[in-house]
């Protein structure tokens, strides 16, 4: 896992090293970039092949816009009958990375905990219990063993503010796989026995 770490720092400096350059096919890489994100989350929107969740901190009596959703596609289905609720820690893999770009066809790849392809026996996995509103939205209608592509507007995400290499009204897509996840409070979860030793 350090070396995935070391990895992705070292990615994540190559980005911030060009990004900060001079030069007008960076400039051109996020150009008009609130406009081209809106207009994503259009699409997701009208793309009924996508599972629409409304953000769990909305009332679900009002229509909302679009940029109160999440997007999901749906990969994998795990065997869990029960999901996490807000204040539960969950254990996941992820790879999250931006719309495409000229550059990144795919979106360029801001974080991911496993390199190369989803492989269920060498994932690396990340705990948490603090995440953007889009990613917690997904995870409190996930099961363990779920495989989901989310996408996410910026609002739910990182909304106008830059994030590192992410920029600022950057919509996010992830690939998430849930692991596990436990109530901090249970006790009799074996990640706190682990932990004991």
């Amino acid at each position: 896992m350090e070396y995935v770490g070391v990895i992705l720092f070292t990615i994540h400096c190559s980005l911030f090293a060009v990004s900060c350059s001079e030069d007008e096919s960076v400039t051109e890489e996020f150009s008009n970039w609130q406009e081209r994100n809106d207009a994503v989350i259009n699409q997701w929107a009208a793309n009924s092949s996508l599972r629409k969740i409304r953000v769990y901190t909305q009332d679900e009596t009002s229509a909302g816009k679009n940029s109160d959703y999440i997007y999901v596609e749906v990969l994998a289905s795990g065997e869990g009958t029960s999901s996490p609720i807000f204040t539960d820690t969950c254990r996941v893999a992820y790879r999250g990375r931006l719309i495409p770009s000229t550059t990144y066809s795919e979106g360029y790849v801001f974080d991911q905990s496993y390199l190369g392809d989803f492989d269920v026996k060498t994932i690396g996995v990340a705990d948490g219990a603090s995440w953007v509103l889009g990613f917690s939205t997904a995870l409190q209608n996930m099961h363990v063993g779920d495989r989901w592509r989310v996408h996410i507007p910026y609002n739910l995400g990182y909304g106008s503010s830059e994030n590192g290499v992410i920029p600022a009204y950057s919509n996010l897509i992830f690939d998430l796989y849930l692991v596990d996840f436990w109530s901090p409070s249970d006790k009799t979860h074996p990640i706190f026995k682990a932990r004991e030793r």
